[in-house]
């Protein structure tokens, strides 16, 4: 079970918003790259980053912070946000990112998702951001008609590496993971599920180890992290223990 710290790009800086909307963005770090160092020294094994520009603008926009992270630390990097055709899949893979996410893509463009998972296997993750059980596009801006569960199960066959789960309206806010939902997904389909929106506490992570969610492969903290209401050493001490490894 792997605890992905996240670090989301806004303007340069690392922000978290509540319920993926830009206007409440808190910046929580001017430096994206010494933010990463910090969760590397903390003892976290792999780095979750959004570009939160990016995904609005459909583009990559926040690149020079990217490079900056990725120079920086030396545990694998997942990033999503603008990501949307197969040259700048190439680009990220190449700079060293460890897998990409594909969120507007997934829906849109379900080709280009699936000649990237046969051109990089293992590499290609599918973000799913949902409110209200439907999948949103264009950086939460847009909702479309189709179903989260629906939209996993078309990358059952896909050698999709990973599914990040966002349940967008528990983003942000700490009321506490969408557990149940994630766990109905992962289910349905055979691609490992990370949940992502609302971890808030110890307590998410305890229930996130509970036996009805051994199928997940992992959750995503963001703010709970940087106002300090989850300690990582607990949380990843925790984690270890579960799993057998030694501290």
């Amino acid at each position: 079970m792997i605890l992905f710290p996240a670090i989301d790009l806004k303007d340069g800086q690392c922000v978290r918003l509540k319920l993926g909307e830009m206007e409440s963005a808190t910046v929580f770090n001017d430096d994206p790259a010494q933010q990463a160092r910090d969760f590397e020294a903390q003892g976290f094994r792999y780095l979750h980053i959004v570009d939160l520009n990016g995904a609005f603008e459909g583009a990559p926009v926040n690149g020079d912070a990217v490079s900056a992270i990725l120079d920086a630390v030396s545990m694998p990097v997942q990033l999503g946000g603008g990501i949307r055709d197969i040259e700048t899949i190439a680009m990220w893979l190449e700079k060293g990112v460890s897998r990409v996410i594909l969120g507007t893509v997934a829906v849109r463009n379900p080709d280009l998702v699936r000649d990237a998972c046969s051109r990089y296997p293992g590499r290609v993750a599918v973000g799913i951001d949902a409110r209200n059980g439907y999948v949103a596009v264009e950086g939460w801006g847009e909702v479309s008609e189709v179903t989260a569960i629906d939209l996993a199960r078309r990358y059952v066959d896909a050698g999709v590496a990973a599914i990040i789960y966002t349940d967008i309206g528990r983003d942000g806010i700490l009321t506490g993971l969408n557990l149940p939902a994630t766990a109905e997904m992962a289910r349905a389909v055979d691609i490992p599920v990370i949940a992502s929106g609302g971890l808030a506490s110890i307590d998410d992570i305890r229930e996130l180890l509970k036996p009805e969610y051994a199928m997940l492969e992992g959750a995503i903290s963001g703010r709970a992290l940087y106002d300090g209401r989850l300690d990582a050493g607990e949380a990843l001490a925790l984690l270890d223990a579960a799993s057998g490894k030694v501290a």
